[in-house]
């Protein structure tokens, strides 16, 4: 089946649309009772929306590549080619990346990744909740991004990785765009500047991958170095370089996303709210819930390797681009009952895509649930009486990420 010319779906899905960006689940549902594999125009790929297929596609190594998980939905212009040519090594590493160089260098992450260094994190990820909430909330009406849910998980992953305090500023500005540059329709100019910040990067990355060579710290990047120095051939040092770099990018953002979510979602839902100030131990499987009703990530990527046959008789065929809607998924009728009814009780949130599924399953997940809940423990304890402003809310022109750009709250 061949969905490229007069498919409704088609008519639906336009996933840069104003009515999309602000809320893509009545499109979701449509397309995926309608036609739930189709393909896109306007992206040039297939599009998946049902649950099983979702896990299917994204969990299947043999039919299935991660190869395109993190290229740019355009080309880059030939300004932002020469700037990225310029002293810009990265290698694919975890996410775009196939058998079986994923499971060498996954095995090494997972052993410097322990379980260890992520609890060890706690009282980190609590001292900077709390000082980060102590200014906001003397405030009488504060931005929960700016505020807490940018700078909580980029610190946290520099704290991870062993990046110096001195260095936060100058690194969270690097990172600004990344995501419009990959999953976004950036402009020729802004192509040009984040290029620029990636390389600058990089070089960043390189020089302070050269220094805990020669001085060791109780960090990932030391814990790398230790498994590199034991057998070279383990993982290269631009390997590890690339690691370190992929993490300090976007080992954040969705952690962002998710806080905000979250905290969206339930003051939005004021009873359920009022719940887990009550009850911190409802915080897990709010978090979980959040996570499957409003995806951090709600759309990722694949590539076929042969003709893929879906439910519903449809054939993706070789070569083809593949976007996997992991928020369709998440709200799938098929798995959730009252899929679009957000329930912190709710005994099957885990089953969610957010995290993936397979072998590129998050290597932050665990890390990623212990900030939600350290988060919401303060927040709960401090602030019960917290409220929604009077707001629009905006979310980023991109396809693959979703969250507020900003969530503007008040003191009840």
């Amino acid at each position: 089946m061949d969905d490229r010319a007069g498919c409704p779906a088609n008519e639906r899905f336009d996933p840069f649309g104003p009515a999309y960006l602000a809320d893509p689940y009545p499109t979701f549902a449509a397309v995926r009772e309608e036609t739930p594999a189709f393909y896109s125009d306007e992206l040039g790929m297939w599009v998946v929306t049902r649950y099983d297929d979702c896990a299917t596609v994204m969990s299947d190594t043999d039919r299935c590549s991660a190869r395109n998980a993190q290229d740019p939905l355009l080309p880059f212009g030939p300004r932002a080619t020469a700037v990225l040519q310029d002293g810009f090594g990265f290698v694919p590493t975890m996410t775009n990346l196939d058998l079986p160089e994923h499971t060498r260098i996954r095995k090494h992450n997972l052993t410097a990744f322990s379980n260890r260094r992520v609890a060890e994190l706690e009282p980190v990820i609590r001292d900077i909740t709390t000082s980060m909430l102590d200014s906001m909330l003397a405030e009488p009406r504060f931005d929960w991004v700016s505020g807490l849910a940018f700078p909580l998980p980029i610190t946290v992953i520099f704290e991870l990785l062993g990046f110096p305090d001195s260095d936060a500023e100058m690194l969270k500005a690097w990172t600004t765009e990344r995501l419009v540059m990959l999953f976004g329709r950036p402009t020729d100019d802004e192509q040009v500047r984040v290029a620029t910040n990636m390389r600058d990067f990089w070089g960043y990355c390189v020089d302070f991958v050269a220094r805990r060579q020669r001085d060791r710290s109780d960090d990932f990047t030391s814990a790398l170095l230790d498994i590199h120095d034991a057998d070279n051939s383990a993982i290269s040092i631009q390997e590890l370089t690339s690691v370190i770099f992929g993490l300090s990018i976007a080992g954040h953002e969705t952690t962002t996303n998710l806080l905000t979510n979250t905290l969206w979602l339930l003051l939005r839902h004021r009873s359920q709210w009022d719940e887990v100030c009550v009850d911190p131990s409802l915080i897990p499987g709010a978090v979980e819930e959040s996570l499957r009703f409003d995806s951090s990530v709600n759309a990722w990527r694949r590539y076929s390797l042969v003709d893929i046959e879906l439910g519903e008789g449809v054939t993706i065929p070789a070569d083809a681009r593949i976007l996997v809607l992991l928020g369709s998924a998440n709200r799938d009728p098929r798995h959730f009952d009252g899929a679009d009814r957000f329930d912190i009780h709710r005994a099957d949130a885990r089953r969610h895509l957010s995290f993936g599924k397979g072998i590129h399953f998050c290597l932050g997940a665990p890390l990623a649930r212990l900030e939600a809940r350290v988060v919401f423990e303060e927040l709960c304890r401090r602030a019960p009486d917290l409220i929604l402003a009077d707001q629009e809310i905006r979310f980023a022109p991109i396809i693959s990420f979703r969250g507020p750009t900003e969530l503007v709250l008040e003191r009840g």
